[in-house]
């Protein structure tokens, strides 16, 4: 994922602060990429001198809200329909799982369990963005996103279950 992108994507449902966009990343991305506040403002600063962002108000403490420009919005359409993503991924829980059998048996449970009770945890808040605040309705952009974390989150926790259980 295109940082610049996301940040384009997130805009593009409604103008926000840069601390409103880094809760909206932990709400709706965190499960596909992590961005901190310490990334996000800068990329800000990059989009509007690009012209694909704007400031579209100051609040009250001088905070500023950014929104998506006619040019940023051309931009994320061009990205999400002419370039291919690079589907190359690195999964440092993956490869820690593809590591796990190294570990002797007793550590190997603890693992196991420390990774099921994280995955637990990402459920549950998964759970709440699927279902959503009633207001935002079915096609709210991220709420089918949160429904294939749900699905993802269960694979890994059966394979997780069963490698506990063999061991």
């Amino acid at each position: 994922m295109s940082l610049p992108h996301a940040v384009l994507g997130l805009l593009a449902v409604a103008p926000g602060t840069g601390y409103d966009l880094t809760r909206r990343f932990e709400a709706s991305l965190s499960h596909a990429w992590h961005a901190s506040h310490s990334q996000i403002y800068p990329e800000l600063a990059r989009l509007q001198g690009r012209g694909l962002v704007e400031e579209a108000g100051r609040g009250a403490r001088g905070s500023r809200t950014w929104a998506i420009t006619e040019q940023g919005r051309a931009e994320l359409d061009r990205w999400l329909t002419e370039v291919q993503p690079n589907r190359s991924q690195r999964n440092e829980t993956a490869l820690r799982w593809f590591l796990l059998p190294l570990l002797p048996a007793d550590q190997r449970r603890t693992a196991l369990e420390r990774e099921i009770a994280d995955i637990e945890d990402s459920t549950a808040f998964l759970q709440a963005s699927a279902v959503g605040d009633g207001g935002a309705g079915d096609d709210h952009p991220f709420r089918a996103t949160a429904r294939l974390g749900l699905r993802i989150n269960d694979v890994m926790l059966a394979w997780l279950r069963e490698q506990l259980a063999d061991t």
